[in-house]
């Protein structure tokens, strides 16, 4: 049986969001990596979503999402790109400073694009302290194993956040012979060194990407930091998804492992095709609509 997927990325208010009544009484005014490993030594999860304007932002943070993603991600749901290699480092700045200016209390992580950090540990340096410069980010993501260990290490040196994401890495489609499941059988052991290099280099956290559940489970329970999941079951410390797909909005396949919440993509087309034919008709602007 194949193990290709389909790609897990579906094909405003201004100024900074108020603290909402609807918040767990017990969270902290912001988020920190510190609070993440809190999480872990507790044995309690926490959840992430990506986002990409203040909009959503706000709505996500006022729910209480501890952990926000402005994902390469962006290339698919908001550019409308095939893959996520296409967007530039610049593109990546004015997402996350959206998200940045808008999110009160959520860690804001931001992706380094491909092509911006894996030619050197002073180019990663350099791509990771332009966007926390940039765009005010409080981390930054970035697709390595153990070979970018000195990479990671380098940027921690820096001052440099780093979340480590391995698995299935989006920026690698191509090399890793399009969306497909890693850490099968034998490979599973490539996934824990990952794992564990990247740890030791100093990454805050590393995320798993559509690898077997079992070999996530492995891999949180032999690292101190915590572990982010998405399509690696549900022993993870936290778990992310792209918010287009958790809330209906993408038009393509949906990824196994994404659970829709909501369809808002109905609800959207029945709205607009509603504000067309009452436009056509002369029934909007109504009276109570005009100065």
């Amino acid at each position: 049986m194949s193990s290709d997927q389909p790609a897990p990325y579906g094909g405003t208010s201004s100024g900074t969001s108020q603290p909402s009544a609807q918040r767990p009484a017990l969270t902290p005014s912001r988020v920190r990596t510190v609070h993440l490993q809190q999480f872990k030594d507790r044995g309690e999860r926490f959840s992430m979503l990506t986002s990409y304007d203040a909009m959503t932002t706000q709505i996500f943070d006022e729910a209480g999402i501890e952990v926000l993603l402005v994902g390469d991600s962006a290339a698919n749901v908001v550019l409308g790109q095939e893959s996520t290699l296409r967007i530039s480092l610049e593109e990546m700045v004015v997402f996350a400073s959206a998200v940045t200016r808008a999110a009160s209390r959520a860690m804001v992580v931001v992706d380094a694009p491909f092509g911006t950090y894996e030619a050197s540990a002073e180019q990663a340096v350099h791509c990771g302290v332009r966007l926390m410069k940039k765009s005010g980010a409080h981390a930054v993501k970035v697709e390595a194993d153990a070979s970018m260990a000195d990479h990671v290490r380098a940027m921690v040196s820096a001052g440099i956040p780093v979340m480590a994401h391995v698995g299935f890495t989006p920026q690698s489609e191509h090399a890793l012979g399009g969306y497909r499941i890693q850490g099968r059988g034998e490979a599973a052991q490539t996934v824990m060194n990952d794992a564990l290099a990247l740890q030791e280099a100093g990454a805050f956290c590393v995320l798993l990407e559509m690898v077997p559940a079992d070999v996530a489970a492995e891999v949180d329970a032999a690292l101190r930091v915590p572990t982010v999941g998405i399509g690696a079951g549900a022993a993870t410390t936290g778990q992310v998804l792209v918010w287009q797909d958790m809330l209906g909005l993408n038009a393509g396949r949906v990824p196994r492992f994404v659970r829709q919440y909501a369809e808002l993509r109905a609800t959207m087309s029945e709205a607009v095709r509603t504000y067309r034919d009452e436009v056509r008709s002369g029934a909007f602007p109504a009276q109570e609509h005009s100065y």
